[in-house]
């Protein structure tokens, strides 16, 4: 492995092509594609002060670096690659990448970071300025996260979040096999056409939440008062401990609440249109309600 230590480099494609690198306490200057289409690179207390330079990239490790804002969109078609304890001010980062592993990273300016990524893993990551968040990503794993910025999981396949904070309006729009836990989800109109989510221990804060959605679980989630008009149009089975300020039009299925300040079922009201809405107190004194078909 070639070794490179104390020394920098600017202007365009400095390191192009080069395989089996180890570089330390390297500054990439102003320019472009300073590791174009290299492979089996590791970059330890590096500064990236110049765009694109993780491009066509295979196997690549990068510890304790920065990436400033002049990085942006560094690391797009590439595969295998593994970040920690890293700062990235530059925006739109991640760019369909495949295998990708984040551990103790810091994104303060994650606007349109990781579109059409595969198989990503995230720890204790940290993104603010984060709209459009993982547009159609896929094969999404998650955990002890914050994350700040509208418009995120936008057609995102295959996720799985675990200890987050997501303040996102309109987060989670038409995706598809999401498991959330242990969570508190804050922004308007949450998981609008969505399918097949479920929501595990979650607390869930903005007006119109869950609406249009398509086999909606919930299990133990707390809603907090100004989520109100949740679930028009949805096919949804919910367990909430909290009271829910209001429900609209749901389409089928079942749901438990502590109370409803409101329940709306007007004319507009989508068939089959045979929701059942109940309460725990409805459940325990036994008011005619089925209590088999509710298991959390």
């Amino acid at each position: 492995m070639e070794i490179i230590k104390n020394q920098e480099f600017g202007g365009v494609r400095p390191l192009y092509a080069r395989h089996d690198l180890y570089l330390e306490n390297v500054i990439i200057h102003k320019g472009e594609s300073s590791l174009k289409e290299t492979s089996d690179i590791e970059a330890v207390r590096c500064e990236f002060e110049g765009k694109y330079p993780f491009w066509e990239c295979r196997n690549f490790t990068v510890r304790d670096c920065i990436f400033r804002e002049g990085a942006r969109s560094a690391l797009w078609y590439s595969k295998g690659c593994r970040m920690y304890d890293t700062l990235i001010e530059a925006p739109k980062m991640f760019r369909r990448i495949e295998d990708v592993v984040l551990e103790r990273v810091r994104i303060p300016n994650g606007q349109e970071t990781f579109w059409d990524c595969k198989d990503v893993r995230l720890k204790e990551v940290v993104i603010e300025k984060a709209d459009y968040l993982f547009m159609h990503g896929e094969d999404i794993r998650i955990d002890q996260y914050k994350q700040q910025g509208n418009y995120s999981f936008q057609y995102a396949r295959n996720v799985e979040i675990h200890d987050a904070d997501i303040d996102s309006k309109d987060s989670f729009w038409e995706s598809e096999n999401v498991t959330i836990y242990n969570s508190r989800l804050d922004g308007e109109y949450l998981a609008w056409y969505s399918k097949n989510l479920r929501l595990v221990n979650c607390y869930i804060k903005g007006t119109q939440p869950l609406c249009y959605c398509e086999n909606l679980v919930l299990e133990n989630c707390i809603f907090d008062e100004d989520a109100d008009l949740a679930f028009e149009y949805s096919t949804v089975h919910a367990g909430i401990l909290s009271p829910v300020t209001s429900v609209k039009n749901p389409r089928s299925g079942h749901i438990v609440a502590k109370a409803y300040g409101e329940i709306i079922l007007d004319d507009n009201i989508k068939a089959p249109g045979d929701c059942e809405i109940f309460t725990w107190d409805d459940m325990d004194h036994n008011l005619g309600v089925n209590s088999q078909i509710v298991e959390y």
